[in-house]
Order: structure tokens, then C-alpha cells, then sequence
């Protein structure tokens, strides 16, 4: 095939063949990338030829691939609306609007589609509190200690928490994501690398046991081996008792695994499949390097496997419904204590490519292909996540399916949901297996389609969606985000014109305040220099120290202007006063919600990853000193909540 055929096809795949670098330049993508891109997604028809389910707004009119004709819409609330379509052009025809928000079932040219009509805007912060400001806690869930939890955070420790800021005021708890993790790989806990984003990580459900604790790291380090060890044992013994001697909670978890079907059924084989593979031979860790039988969830192999191991397979489904039990109860407990929101979930961007979702959901999948970012100011070689999500030409064909499982697996047992990299849902930079970051293509989804649906999932849940769209996004996408309803989020450390921080009165009002997130610096590391100290000591962007100096003294005047901090900046060794006014100083933000990471509530230096680290920094390792049940009682943290719900009042 010539390379102009190629660069045609790829464009009508919705490869951009050429894109635009942090300095402007447009770049060609070369022809072998494309190849590679084209190769890794597949020759099939286009998935819109084939879809299950279109989307519309709500009192817009629906346009829809068919010839001119009748059709009946059979709206979920049962009523019928029955017309003639109407064409408007080549293959194409236009049905009036439809003014009920749902998924109603279409019928046009013999064919039955879902048809989702969704509300103009997501439902937003303002709904939850009937126009009043908010703000809450964000949490790394791993991170909170109890009495108890055998060296791990877990969803017990969460409602615990949340009762006591909703004492405190807070609307809100966001957490870290809670997708399912490799329980046979305690190794492999990045919470944005996860095995499912549509089941949940096991390891997070209470284990209520007595059993001696495992004994934790003298660095105070959260070693996940240990205590992955010690409660995957724990669950073992409650499974067994259950299957003997709990016949109401073997009955509830029995009606679970019903009411769950094909997904639960099909995780729960992988993970039993996954470790008896893994244990034997390390190198089996990938399914993509299992026997061609086992890379097959349909075959026999694998049917003969989860006969003789339907021990194994219910424990896994167990882990399942200990978890969501667990998220659901942690909800409850967040709202009746008075949170008008609650919990706020995490998606990551992308799933493990060996892992459970990627080999259960192949047709749905991008294969070969990982996802990251090109290079940038941040990174010249660009980079690599080593993770991979729904192919944007099988979607439609698949009805979305994958996509609104894992949208729906988080808004279950949540008030609100984060979208990590929200950009995704428009294009995302893929890397062909096997090349540098660099050597990669921006590849575009259907996010018109896919905005509907989150618009419409907001709604039927009562809950927000935060997307977080730092970073450069397409033209016009943050816009669209705004108007949609899905608040962006505005971190203090980016909200800078020059090097002038801007007031916060000037913050989007839609947006969520933070004054900083789990891959940037605390308040109080970036005050003393800690992250310089890092970088320093792992030749990350040495050149990242200049200009410290003056900036502390923008911020601090900065916060002087707003009203949260008095009196002469303090010395770079004295972070507790810088802390106190970041706290009110986002709270006089113009955002509707206004979201303080618990670090910078307890002050600590030390940030919980390090972006382009493995084993270099403890990322996701670092436990809080105090337990849930009084870390917000503490004296000084209690003043800085207070400062906070103080600020939120009076904006």
C-alpha cells in the first residue's frame, strides 16, 4: 500500500496523522508509526457502521445512520412515539427531539437500537448543595491507618473518616482509585495501573480479624507484600467460614454473584487462572504469554479450568463482594453523617494490558498499544504508562459497553467520580509496542458520544464528575468540559500568570479548587524544598530549583491578598504558617468545591509519587502517622480545617 493510502486510512481510523508539540511545530507522524497504529487496531468495518447504541441530547433533534422510513421509540418509562423519518442527506436521517432524559429502545429499517438521550449538563456541585460552596478531603485510601487493618487503609477506614469531616463540615471525601489489582502480585499496587477499572481491589474490604499484625516497615513505609499477605489469609478464613457456618452472609453473597453475571463471573476466573499461572513460572505473569487455549476466555481450556477450581473462582468473587459491601457501607456512612456528596471516586486512564479487563474484553480493547503522553516540557522523551483502554472503532459497535461498566462500577456506591487524563475521552498519544514514547500517534474517541453518556450516568446517580484536565488539552475540549457540566480541576501550583500566582476570586467557578494533587509537591514540601531535594538527589529536572525563592514570595503575597495570611512571610524552614493560609486561600476560591489534600491538612512534606519513578521514590507507600478516628482532632489540623469551612462561608 502507498503512504498516501496509509496516511488516508489512518485518518479515517481517527489516527491524526500530525500533531502539534509543546512549541508549536506541527509534526508528521511517520508512515511506519502509522502502519503500527493501523496493524494494532484492527482491519475491521468501521464500529459505527455497526453500533448498538447512539447517542442525543434531550430536546435536540437525533440524527441516525438509516433510509427514510417509520420508527418507534419505546421510552423507558414505556410511553411509545411513533414517526417517519425524515433524510437529510447520504445515508443518514433526522427523528424530532426526544425531551426525556434515558435509554430508550429505537426501532428504524429493521433494526432495535439503544438509544441514549442524555441531559444538557452533568449534575453538578451546585445541585448536591443547592448552590452553596463545598469543600472536602482527598485521600490516598491505602494511606489511612486504624486499629486493626494489618499495616493497609481500607474502605472501613474511610467511613470512619468521612463521619468525622462531615463533622468537621466537609461535603466530600475523593479517594485514590479502588480498581481490582493481581492478588496473586502484591508487587503490583499502582493504583493507576490496575488489572480492572471495573471491578474492585479486595484488599480494601475489612477483614475483621484477630489474627496477629504483620509487623510494619521501621521507615514507616506501607510494605503491601506483608499486608497483602496477611489479609489475603484473613479473607481465606472468613470465606471458608462463611461456606460452613454464615448461611445469611452465603446468601447475600450468593444473590451478588447472581445480580453481577458475566463480568464478576469472568474476573474472578482470570484472577484464579491468573495466580495458578503466575506462581508457577513468574514469566506467566502477561496472559498474552499464556498457550494460545488460555489467552481464549470462551474456550474449553478455560471452561475445563473454572470447573476444577470453582473453590478458588467463588473466593475471588467473594473478595468482590466483601469490597463493594465495604464501598457501600463507607457511602452511607458519609452521607447520613451529612456530606451532601460523599464519596468521590478515581478512574485511571488506562487498565494493565496483561490483565483482567484486556483479556476478558478483547474486542473492546486497543491491542498492542500502550497509552502515555509525547514529549513535552515535562519530559523530552515523552512518555510511556505502560497501560492501554477501549479501542475507539469498537465501541459503538459494542454499544459502549465497556466504557459504561466501568463508569457505572464507579458511581455504584459514590456521590461524585473523578476522571484521570480526562483528555482521553477525546484522543490519547499510543505508542506501538516495542517503540520509544516518542515514536507514537494521537488517536481520537467518539467523545461527543461518550460525554452523553457521562452526562447521563451524573444524572441517574446524583453525582458530580470532576475530569482532570491539566496539562494541554485539544482546542476548545475545555470548553466543552465547562459546558457539559464536568468540573476541571484548579490547582494552586498552575493557576499563576507568569509567575504571579492569580486570586482565587478568578478561579472557574465550575471547577474544583486543590492546592495540589498526588503527583505534585505538598504545600509544605514545596515550601522547604523537599521536591528539589528529590529531584536533585534523582537528576530529575535539575533546573527546577531556579527561581524558588522569588516564587515563595509570590505565593505568600499572594496569600496576603486574599486574606489568608498575615504579617511577613515566614522563613523556608517554617512551613506550618504557609500551610494554614493554602488552606483558607483555597477556600476563597470562586469554585463551587474546593478539595484539600489530606497531606496539606496534616502538613506533611513528602508527596505521595513521584511522576517518572519506580523504585527510585516510595510512590504509594507513605501511611499517615495518626489513626482515622482522631488525625482530624489533632489541634493544628482541626485549625486548618476550620480556616478552610471558614474561607468556604464566607465566598
Amino acid at each position: 500500500m502507498q503512504d498516501e493510502d496509509i496516511v488516508s486510512q489512518a485518518q479515517r481510523a481517527g489516527i491524526e496523522t500530525r500533531w502539534q508539540d509543546v512549541s508549536g511545530n506541527i509534526r508528521e507522524v511517520p508512515v511506519g508509526v502509522l502502519r503500527q497504529v493501523l496493524a494494532a487496531m484492527g482491519d475491521g468495518d468501521d464500529g459505527a457502521r455497526r453500533a448498538t447504541l447512539i447517542t442525543a441530547d434531550v430536546d435536540s433533534p437525533i440524527v441516525v445512520s438509516g433510509s427514510a422510513g417509520a420508527y418507534r421509540i419505546t421510552l423507558e418509562e414505556g410511553r411509545v412515539i411513533d414517526g417517519q423519518a425524515a433524510v437529510i442527506g447520504r445515508g443518514e436521517v433526522q427523528l424530532p427531539p426526544v425531551n426525556v432524559h434515558g435509554y430508550h429502545r429505537l426501532e428504524l429499517d429493521g433494526r432495535e437500537l439503544t438509544l441514549a438521550v442524555a441531559p444538557q449538563r452533568c449534575w453538578t456541585v451546585s445541585d448536591a448543595t443547592a448552590g452553596a460552596k463545598a469543600w472536602g478531603l482527598a485521600v490516598q485510601l491505602y494511606a489511612l491507618r486504624r486499629v486493626g487493618d494489618g499495616g493497609l487503609g481500607d474502605f472501613a477506614a474511610l467511613g470512619t473518616l468521612a463521619r468525622h469531616a462531615a463533622d468537621a463540615g466537609a461535603d466530600a471525601i475523593a479517594i485514590s482509585p479502588v480498581h481490582a489489582q493481581f492478588a496473586a502480585d502484591p508487587w503490583n499496587f499502582s493504583p493507576y495501573s490496575p488489572s480492572s477499572r471495573v471491578m474492585l481491589n479486595g484488599l480494601y474490604a475489612d477483614p475483621e480479624s484477630d489474627a496477629a499484625q504483620p509487623e510494619e516497615a521501621p521507615d514507616g513505609l506501607l510494605n503491601w507484600p506483608a499486608a497483602s499477605l496477611w489479609r489475603q489469609q484473613a479473607f481465606r478464613a472468613r470465606f471458608r467460614t462463611m461456606m460452613v457456618e454464615q448461611a445469611a452472609e452465603f446468601h447475600a453473597f450468593d444473590s451478588f454473584r447472581a445480580e453481577s453475571g458475566l463480568a464478576l463471573a469472568q474476573h474472578a476466573v482470570f484472577e484464579a487462572l491468573h495466580s495458578e499461572r503466575f506462581t508457577a513460572d513468574p514469566g506467566n505473569w502477561d496472559w498474552r504469554r499464556w498457550t494460545a487455549d488460555l489467552r481464549d476466555p470462551t474456550s474449553g481450556s478455560v471452561a475445563r479450568f473454572a470447573q476444577t477450581h470453582q473453590d478458588d473462582i467463588s473466593y475471588h468473587a467473594y473478595l468482590q463482594f466483601r469490597a463493594t459491601t465495604g464501598l457501600a457501607h463507607a457511602q452511607q456512612e458519609a452521607r447520613a453523617a451529612g456530606m451532601r456528596i460523599g464519596v468521590i471516586a478515581d478512574i485511571a486512564v488506562g487498565v494493565s494490558a496483561g490483565g483482567s479487563d484486556a483479556w476478558g474484553r478483547q474486542a473492546e480493547m486497543l491491542n498492542g498499544l500502550t497509552i502515555g503522553a509525547p514529549p513535552d516540557l515535562f519530559n523530552t522523551n515523552g512518555q510511556d504508562w505502560g497501560v492501554t483502554s477501549f479501542s475507539p472503532r469498537n465501541l459503538p459497535a459494542h454499544g459502549y459497553q465497556t466504557f459504561l461498566d466501568m463508569l457505572r462500577a464507579a458511581l455504584r456506591h459514590a456521590g461524585g467520580v473523578r476522571l484521570d487524563h480526562v483528555m482521553g475521552l477525546a484522543r490519547l498519544w499510543v505508542v506501538p509496542q516495542g517503540n520509544t514514547p516518542g515514536d507514537g500517534a494521537y488517536l481520537r474517541y467518539p467523545h461527543k458520544e461518550i460525554l452523553r453518556l457521562v452526562r447521563l450516568e451524573s444524572w441517574r446517580n446524583r453525582a458530580i464528575v470532576l475530569g482532570e484536565d491539566l496539562g494541554t488539552l485539544p482546542d476548545g475540549f475545555r470548553e466543552t468540559l465547562e459546558t457539559d457540566g464536568l468540573a476541571g480541576m484548579r490547582v494552586l501550583w498552575f493557576e499563576r500568570n507568569g509567575r504571579h500566582f492569580i486570586a482565587p476570586s478568578a478561579w472557574s467557578p465550575s471547577a474544583a479548587a486543590m492546592t495540589s494533587t498526588h503527583d505534585l509537591p505538598t504545600v509544605a514540601g514545596w515550601w522547604v524544598g523537599r521536591d528539589l531535594e528529590w529531584r536533585k538527589k534523582l537528576g530529575i529536572d535539575a533546573g527546577a530549583a531556579e527561581g524558588r525563592d522569588e516564587d515563595r514570595g509570590y505565593l505568600w503575597s499572594a496569600m496576603q491578598e486574599s486574606g489568608s495570611a498575615q504579617g511577613a512571610m515566614p522563613a523556608t524552614w517554617d512551613a506550618h504558617p504557609v500551610v494554614a493560609a493554602a488552606c483558607a486561600h483555597i477556600g476563597t476560591s470562586a469554585c463551587a468545591l474546593a478539595l484539600l489534600p489530606i497531606e496539606d491538612a496534616l502538613a506533611l512534606p513528602e508527596q505521595p509519587n513521584l511522576p517518572g519513578t519506580l523504585d527510585q521514590h516510595p510512590n504509594w507507600r507513605r501511611r499517615l502517622a495518626y489513626p482515622v478516628d482522631s488525625v482530624l482532632t489533632q489541634p493544628d489540623i482541626a485549625a486548618r480545617l476550620q480556616a478552610l469551612a471558614r474561607s468556604r462561608r464566607q465566598t
